[in-house]
């Protein structure tokens, strides 16, 4: 299932379509669907209506008809045309659905990727694409339903090559060293299995997969990305980085990060499964969490966001704060919500990039050892009352006015009435999670201080200056 299949569908609507889909696909039955999907940059109303034929040989087909109804109407004073009533159903059971798992984000869990693939291995069978190289992390040997289905497949003749000599924050070398395996052994489709690091090795692997060279002394960041077609599947073990959503990948080159970015990597195919989720240590939850947290916070307030972006910022926003109680005490429901969560914030920032938070946070990450997100809410924290503080200082081109409005939505969707009170509340929030501040010193604050990427500063709506950053690192830590 390609992930870009709900790409154009309206937020509000893409869980309930999913959701759909995913009983029909699974379950069988008569497919059925209204819902909003931006044609020519305007969102028009679609009806669909699917039912199954069975092939000789028991190969079972979908046969789906789509039909669009014309544009969808916000507005209850219109004339009443056929649009207009259908945009009322569309609103009110958007309204109405309860999110319930995460296979909601459009992409479908394990077994429904298995289920499809009782047709789509004859398909693969045919090309001769029977090997696949699997980057992997250490949560790998937890996934007990995952295994057994890699263990079905290896019956029926596919072969997988594992990959996991890699670190957290991993680095040039380490994507080097996988890139040598793919090559030596023949594989021709790739996927990627845990949290960050993993999608991130296994997007610079498939990206550099066709360059020339063997890449040593960083030469592959040097060379014009060339990209390839190289079928790649992903699926997230941790709810936090939205990797799989973006295309942008981090590596570490002579102890400097380097962000490559290139459209070419974003996989083809996401599987989402929450019981991923259930090893999880509870202070990698609330890591990863909190970085879903600060990819919507951020992506909505940057200089580069859209109206579809921030749409995508306000329902991650909100699933992260509505599924948190469940996902910290490890219930499927929440599990499923959070994956759903970071995804979309995931597909946020992969439109407006992060702003100043993550570039004062990656520092401390090494500085402390501790985990991204951890650092990422640490500094969000106090740089969003700040920037309530500061907005004389904006240099978002849409004006002061407009970043006080955009702020204010951001408190509204933390939970608050405005942006004073969201900015509280998202205190509270990091308050309660109990993570640990932190203690500097004055070599520290040097260090941090210089550490700040300016060209991450562009996207943020206030301007920061040095002095600025060392009074914000210094209520940051303690």
């Amino acid at each position: 299932m390609n992930t870009d299949m709900y790409r154009d569908t309206h937020p509000d609507d893409q869980a309930r379509v999913a959701d759909l889909a995913y009983q029909f696909a699974t379950k069988g039955g008569e497919y059925k669907a209204i819902y909003r999907s931006k044609i020519h940059g305007e969102y028009h109303v679609i009806s669909a209506r699917g039912h199954h034929v069975t092939k000789e040989g028991g190969v079972r087909l979908a046969v789906v008809t789509y039909a669009d109804e014309g544009l969808y109407l916000e507005g209850d004073d219109v004339a009443l045309e056929f649009s207009t009533s259908l945009s009322q159903v569309v609103r009110e059971r958007s309204q109405s659905y309860n999110i319930n798992y995460d296979y909601l984000t459009g992409l479908p869990s394990m077994s429904y990727f298995f289920e499809l693939a009782k047709v789509g291995r004859e398909e693969i069978a045919a090309t001769g694409e029977r090997r696949l190289f699997l980057v992997c992390d250490g949560s790998m040997q937890f996934l007990t339903q995952f295994n057994a289905h890699l263990d079905e497949l290896r019956a029926q003749g596919y072969e997988f090559v594992l990959f996991s000599d890699f670190q957290p924050n991993p680095l040039y070398e380490n994507v080097l060293a996988g890139l040598e395996v793919f090559h030596r052994e023949g594989c021709r489709a790739m996927m990627a299995v845990g949290g960050g690091s993993a999608m991130d090795v296994a997007k610079c692997i498939k990206l550099y997969s066709n360059m020339a060279g063997d890449g040593k002394g960083g030469d592959y960041l040097r060379q014009t990305i060339v990209p390839n077609d190289l079928p790649f599947l992903a699926m997230p073990t941790t709810a936090g980085t939205g990797s799989e959503a973006t295309r942008y990948a981090v590596i570490y080159f002579e102890g400097r990060k380097q962000s490559v970015t290139s459209e070419s990597f974003i996989p083809g195919t996401v599987l989402m499964d929450p019981s991923t989720l259930k090893t999880l240590p509870l202070y990698q939850k609330k890591a990863t969490m909190m970085d879903a947290l600060c990819h919507a916070i951020e992506s909505f307030w940057s200089v580069n966001s859209t109206e579809e972006s921030k749409q995508y910022s306000k329902a991650a926003i909100e699933g992260v704060l509505s599924h948190m109680d469940g996902y910290l005490a490890n219930t499927e429901e929440g599990n499923a919500g959070m994956l759903r969560a970071a995804h979309t914030a995931g597909k946020a920032i992969n439109i407006t990039q992060t702003t100043a938070g993550h570039a004062m946070c990656y520092k401390l990450t090494s500085l402390y050892r501790c985990a991204h997100g951890h650092a990422a809410i640490l500094c969000d924290r106090v740089l969003f009352p700040w920037m309530i503080d500061n907005t004389g200082r904006c240099i978002d081109p849409r004006g002061e006015a407009y970043l006080k409005d955009i702020l204010d939505q951001i408190g509204v969707a933390l939970g608050g009435t405005d942006a004073r009170t969201g900015a509280m509340r998202l205190v509270w929030l990091f308050d309660n999670l109990e993570l640990a501040v932190p203690e500097a010193s004055e070599a520290d604050y040097v260090a941090l201080r210089e550490s700040v990427n300016p060209d991450r500063l562009k996207n943020h709506p206030v301007a920061l200056d040095e002095a600025a950053i060392d009074g914000l690192y210094r209520r940051i830590l303690r």
